[in-house]
């Protein structure tokens, strides 16, 4: 057992005397040098500000300043909203800059001519497919499961492959970007994924310049992001077929052909910057027509 500091007897007490100890142990402590490393919260140092890269939309980058390096990044929204948009310009604008980028695709909905006309470059891009085994490989290794639990493993399957994925390869580094899309997972099975998962990624990603993207319908992350962004439903832009097609021997019709969307994204949580939250900005997203 260690010694302690001081006794009593050192001080020359008597322990009838109450008062005159309590006295001298004031005294005594008051006389100790208090901890270096004891400094208020007003003299700490501010953390670095994180490198900043294009999210290929002019309008979020002016919104949010960009996608933090070495962070965790959160977009989410409904369905058709235009997170797979933000999602691609995202990678476009990564193998742009020469950089490799992987996508973790849960649903296995990538669509790689879509990403091609987006302007990824494909060469550059690891496309990992998350799926389960088809209904005849499971009854034939469980004979005995029934079709409800096949459809829970179904759904469960994907994003368990898909989270182990992404954790290997924050480990092993050497990618600019790593997106993770869960758009395409049920709700309840994406809420179901721990908040120590998404410490986890966090803490791989720090003090690398690997920028983690994490797309889905709901904010699954939370605090752990540090840059959130919620994109909300978009307003439809119509026009005539007839000025689509530039032609006046088009004969008049009233079906309209669907030309673009404006998306309207709001800033949820920014770690990045000292800017106020629940700013919204809007951008928009053009079909492109060929003959």
């Amino acid at each position: 057992m260690a010694s302690p500091l001081f006794s009593i007897d050192d001080l020359g007490l008597s322990f009838g005397a109450q008062d005159a100890k309590s006295t001298a142990l004031l005294q005594h402590f008051s006389k100790q040098s208090p901890v270096a490393a004891i400094a208020t919260a007003s003299r700490l140092e501010v953390r670095p500000a994180p490198e900043m890269a294009s999210f290929g939309i002019p309008q979020i980058d002016a919104l949010t300043g960009g996608l933090p390096r070495g962070c965790l990044t959160e977009i989410c929204g409904p369905e058709s909203t235009g997170h797979t948009t933000v999602m691609l310009a995202a990678l476009a604008a990564a193998t742009r800059r020469q950089e490799t980028c992987t996508l973790i695709d849960a649903s296995d909905s990538f669509d790689p001519l879509s990403a091609a006309a987006t302007g990824i470059d494909l060469k550059r891009l690891l496309w990992v497919r998350c799926g389960s085994p088809s209904r005849a490989m499971s009854q034939k290794r469980r004979p005995a499961a029934s079709l409800q639990e096949w459809q829970r493993r179904r759904m469960e399957d994907p994003v368990e492959q898909a989270l182990r994925t992404a954790d290997l390869l924050l480990q092993s580094g050497g990618f600019g970007m790593v997106a993770l899309d869960l758009a395409g997972v049920p709700v309840k099975m994406a809420r179901r994924i721990p908040l120590t998962t998404w410490f986890r990624f966090r803490r791989a990603v720090e003090n690398k310049p690997t920028i983690l993207l994490v797309v889905g319908i709901q904010p699954c992350a939370e605090s752990c992001a540090s840059l959130s962004l919620k994109l909300s439903h978009p307003s439809s832009v119509f026009s005539r077929q007839q000025e689509i097609l530039g032609s006046k021997e088009v004969p008049p019709s009233h079906a309209e052909l669907f030309t673009g969307i404006e998306v309207h994204a709001e800033v949820l949580r920014s770690r990045c910057e000292r800017k106020s939250v629940q700013s919204v900005g809007a951008f928009g997203s053009k079909t492109a027509w060929t003959a």
